[in-house]
């Protein structure tokens, strides 16, 4: 396919394709699909080799949230029936952090609901981080603590943190139907903040939620132009007891094809499966790791993964290998900029067209596969030992 042909050159030169090239991948079928994944990932091998990123998850504060965002288990109003507790002891999230490490993940992600942080919650991840280094001092550590007020970035910064996370979820035309309690352009404040700090920003997209092909490509173009260096990309769990229960939108094809489009559009970036994989690619997940360099390790916030194991023997049976702690995640040329756009180079001005109307999935999978979504019981906040 010409199309592919195109996007691979632009990719493995880290030039940003069309918006009509973007949604053109979105928009293949079913027959080129194993050559839509063929071709991202040459770019991915370009920029990542073979090596897979393991990342764990720490939720620090489950439930109890103020805010009101449609597709989270966590929301003010929620009926799903997750676990919910406050602030956990450093040595409790400790202890969850070093099974993460134990089992191959370099990052730990430190994660609480709410707001934003106060500054008794920095410094709580202070101790929590001083905690976790103690067992061992190169882990990556990011934080994922809500909206940032002036000067937290450079707090966490100080303590430790060496990246924030801080999701754009779905483009800026779309953004009031999911959420009123905040705007889209208080995510993109906090990841300014954060990056401005001298932090790795690190901010995705969430996928599933009703969003047309245009939303997407929308909110990929916004990530690039803001210089995200890790790219989440998870697919909606319909959690039964949330506003988007019933939205089963996706196939997994769907989720290879976005996943693709994410890695043309954004190169030379750490693409990562996120919350969903288990339940929206299934068997297909191994294809997806020739798409995307990063994964979760194990459980998510509030939801379980498959076996820690069952990631690893995926990871080493797809042809792949875990990258170690001390190789570096970014390409040189990404790792020593100060800044930039995703692609490094000149990104240019991107999402300037108006988003069209949100319309229901192309790909729509009307069988609701709610036995598929498993509440997590188990590691942080309860007495039973952490997946990893």
């Amino acid at each position: 396919m010409d199309l592919l042909d195109t996007l691979t050159a632009k990719g493995l030169a880290r030039e940003l394709p069309t918006r009509e090239e973007a949604l053109a991948v979105l928009a293949t079928t079913d027959d080129d699909l194993l050559d839509v994944v063929a071709a991202a990932g040459r770019v991915r091998r370009q920029w990542f080799g073979r090596r897979v990123k393991l990342n764990y998850l720490v939720n620090l504060k489950s439930g109890l949230c103020p805010e009101d965002c449609n597709y989270c288990s966590q929301r003010l109003g929620s009926k799903a029936e997750i676990l919910k507790y406050t602030w956990l002891k450093p040595e409790q999230a400790a202890e969850a952090a070093v099974a993460g490490v134990a089992g191959g993940a370099k990052r730990v992600c430190l994660v609480a609901s709410g707001r934003g942080p106060t500054d008794r919650d920095i410094e709580r991840v202070a101790d929590t981080i001083s905690a976790i280094k103690d067992a061992n001092e190169s882990v990556e550590i990011c934080a994922c603590l809500g909206l940032l007020s002036d000067n937290q970035a450079e707090r966490l910064k100080a303590v430790g943190v060496d990246a924030y996370n801080h999701n754009l979820n779905t483009s800026e035309a779309t953004y009031g139907d999911i959420t009123s309690t905040h705007t889209y352009a208080d995510r993109v404040d906090t990841v300014q903040k954060a990056h401005g700090a001298g932090l790795s920003a690190c901010s995705g997209l969430i996928a599933g939620m009703g969003e047309s092909d245009e939303d997407l490509v929308d909110v990929v173009y916004a990530l690039r132009e803001l210089g995200s260096d890790s790219v989440p990309v998870n697919f909606l769990i319909p959690f039964e007891g949330t506003p988007l229960a019933k939205e089963w939108n996706l196939t997994p094809q769907r989720c290879l094809r976005i996943l693709a489009m994410v890695r043309f559009v954004c190169p030379d970036v750490e693409v990562r499966i996120a919350g969903g994989r288990e339940v929206h690619l299934r068997s297909m997940q191994p294809l997806g790791l020739h798409i995307a360099n990063s994964i979760f390790l194990g459980d998510y916030l509030t939801s379980e993964g498959q076996a820690g194991q069952a990631d690893l023997d995926m990871i080493k049976d797809a042809g792949f290998e875990v990258e170690g702690a001390g190789e570096p995640t970014l390409p040189r040329h990404r790792s020593e900029a100060a800044a930039g756009g995703c692609g490094g180079g000149s990104c240019g001005p991107c999402g300037d067209e108006p988003a069209a109307a949100a319309a229901p999935a192309a790909e729509e999978n009307d069988e609701l596969r709610s036995d598929l979504v498993k509440v997590r019981r188990r590691g942080a906040g309860t007495e039973l030992a952490p997946n990893a």
